[in-house]
């Protein structure tokens, strides 16, 4: 992962259509751990749009400004940030019938590597770094 929706989101729908994974959860979703409140990205699917497009297709398509920003990447490095994440209820990873919990230790995503650690720790608006 590297974007997440934040409590800006106006449950439009724009997000989740232009997304080429379906990594994007409606808030009516009852997987999404923000239900019925604003819309999700799953961490364990988002690739950031890398070999999709030059920019993650959903912080084009939000018109709320603020609503898409950067999170850390899915990759190993992170998977204690993740795990802790998912305890607490900011993250809902799937868990898979045979693998388990889809950590990134089960299956990493790619990432914009150009994007710093300090602007993801940071949680800065998608849009900000394009």
């Amino acid at each position: 992962m590297a974007v997440m929706i934040t409590e800006e989101c106006i449950n439009c729908d724009a997000c989740a259509p232009e997304c080429p994974v379906a990594a994007i959860m409606s808030d009516s979703d009852d997987k999404n751990p923000f239900e019925g409140s604003r819309y999700y990205v799953k961490p364990e699917s988002c690739v950031e749009c890398v070999s999709h497009a030059d920019t993650p297709r959903c912080a084009e398509a939000c018109p709320t400004e603020g609503s898409i920003v950067w999170d850390m990447p899915f990759t190993t490095d992170f998977e204690e940030y993740f795990t802790v994440g998912n305890e607490n209820g900011t993250y809902k990873i799937r868990e898979h019938k045979k693998k388990g919990l889809m950590m990134p230790s089960v299956k990493a995503q790619p990432f914009m590597e150009e994007i710093g650690m300090g602007v993801r720790e940071s949680h800065s608006n998608v849009m900000d770094s394009f």
